[in-house]
């Protein structure tokens, strides 16, 4: 009987002790912000090669032979139109002005006593004291004399032409290259090498190549009837320089080649950049950015999606709230989006933020938040 006492009193305490019959709550939908797909105007930046050069890079070459008598400049330093730059002995070639100066008097004199000749026989002729013979023979001998002094006159031109020569001037303006000769160097027109280089950096031309579905890409995309007309609407282009830098001024495109080059399969664009604290040289390398214009572009900030195995994805909120993970194509960037040809289109609602531990098929809470992109 105690037995059964026990035993009754024992599920009695069991039956107080054990909780009460409860569900377990469930879990909250996390609340996260959400922001809605819209279409706008976006560029996207695409990366040229590029080379560039001096609006004017000029051999400087000596147009007589003589020996180097004088250099004015060293390498590298910047000269002005018109400055001196070499100075070639001039001594023989002023002797041969003083020559050709003395012809000159000499042929004057020969033809004015041809002259003389013709008035001297003139009237002889007329009174038939001598022969028309000989007056016809004073006339050829006057303009022979004739001949020769204008003959003696372009000698003498030479002469000063070729004494001027001896001074090699700047034609531009522009920075002194390398100096291939030195002082005393026997130096000729003939020379393989010039005397220098010399380049007006004031301006640059910046070359660059697109390949012919990038060309074809390039007149779809610019307003305009003529490629003159779509050149002209082009938007300004920047650079980055070889360290990666950018260039701190923006230039213009202004000529395109007038046919592709058939070993490359490009054609050649040429930009203008201004350069006058002359940071570029002839030589230098970099880098073309050119803006291209995409119409309704749908926009996706890059902080909305998560890439997985080279795909990129992004979390669709459907009208149940639950989130889908979708993959996105990607045609380029702007700034701090994506421009995205398939995966969503506008009006879709994505998940902005605080995806990382989200599961397919998850419900959330969506939360206004600000729209992060471009409004049209």
């Amino acid at each position: 009987m105690k037995s059964l006492i026990y035993i009754v009193a024992g599920l009695i305490f069991l039956e107080g002790c054990s909780p009460a019959h409860s569900t377990n709550p469930t879990p909250a939908a996390p609340s996260l912000p959400v922001i809605e797909i819209k279409q706008s105007t976006a560029f996207t930046t695409v990366e040229y090669p590029a080379t560039i050069e001096g609006t004017a890079d000029l051999e400087i070459r000596p147009q007589v032979s003589g020996y180097l008598d004088r250099i004015f400049v060293d390498e590298g330093s910047y000269v002005s139109k018109g400055q001196p730059l070499f100075k070639i002995d001039e001594n023989p070639f002023r002797e041969a002005l003083n020559q050709a100066q003395a012809n000159l008097s000499g042929a004057e004199a020969a033809l004015v006593q041809a002259e003389l000749e013709v008035e001297k026989y003139t009237p002889l002729v007329a009174n038939k004291v001598v022969s028309e013979f000989q007056l016809k023979t004073a006339v050829a001998a006057k303009q022979m004399a004739a001949a020769n002094l204008e003959q003696a006159k372009a000698l003498l031109g030479t002469a000063k032409i070729n004494l001027g020569y001896t001074l090699v001037q700047a034609s531009v303006s522009g920075y002194v290259g390398r100096l291939s000769k030195k002082q005393g160097t026997l130096v000729s027109p003939t020379d393989p090498l010039p005397l220098t280089t010399l380049s007006d950096v004031h301006e640059v031309h910046v070359y660059f190549a697109l390949g012919e579905t990038a060309f074809i890409n390039f007149k779809n995309q610019f307003e305009g009837e003529t490629l003159d007309e779509k050149i002209k609407n082009l938007p300004a282009v920047s650079m980055l320089l070889a360290d990666h830098n950018p260039y701190p001024e923006t230039g213009k495109v202004d000529m395109v080649d007038g046919q592709f080059n058939r070993n490359t399969g490009t054609i050649t664009f040429r930009a203008t950049f201004p350069n006058s604290k002359g940071l570029l040289r002839s030589g230098n390398t970099g880098r073309v950015q050119l803006n291209l214009p995409h119409e309704d572009a749908i926009l996706v900030p890059h902080e909305a999606t998560v890439e997985i195995q080279d795909k990129v994805f992004v979390f669709t909120v459907g009208k149940d709230n639950q989130v889908t993970k979708q993959p996105i194509s990607i045609i380029g960037r702007s700034g701090q989006e994506y421009l995205v040809s398939q995966g969503v289109k506008p009006g879709d609602r994505i998940v902005y933020k605080g995806f990382e531990t989200l599961q397919e098929g998850s419900v959330i809470d969506p939360q206004p938040t600000e729209n992060y992109l471009t409004k049209k």
